[in-house]
């Protein structure tokens, strides 16, 4: 009976290795993805932050331009 028992608990310590082995695989790409998104994250909020510096540029220069207009003389 106790050989039954050390041949059960021997198979079932290869499954827990087999199986930690493979979460660490599993545990590394994930890590390597995670990271990869948050090189994509910073350049996404870069990207953003260069279009609302565009964008509010544009628009001052939008007002700029009406407040000219509304302050010019009316034509006949």
């Amino acid at each position: 009976m106790l050989e039954a028992s050390l041949s059960q608990l021997e198979q079932l310590v290869s499954d827990l290795v087999l199986q930690n082995q493979e979460l660490l695989g599993t545990n590394a790409a994930l890590k390597e993805q995670l990271a990869q998104a948050k090189d994509e994250n910073e350049s996404l909020q870069l990207s953003l932050m260069e279009q609302e510096e565009k964008q509010g540029a544009t628009a001052a220069r939008i007002q700029a331009l009406v407040e000219r207009v509304s302050a010019s003389p009316a034509n006949p």
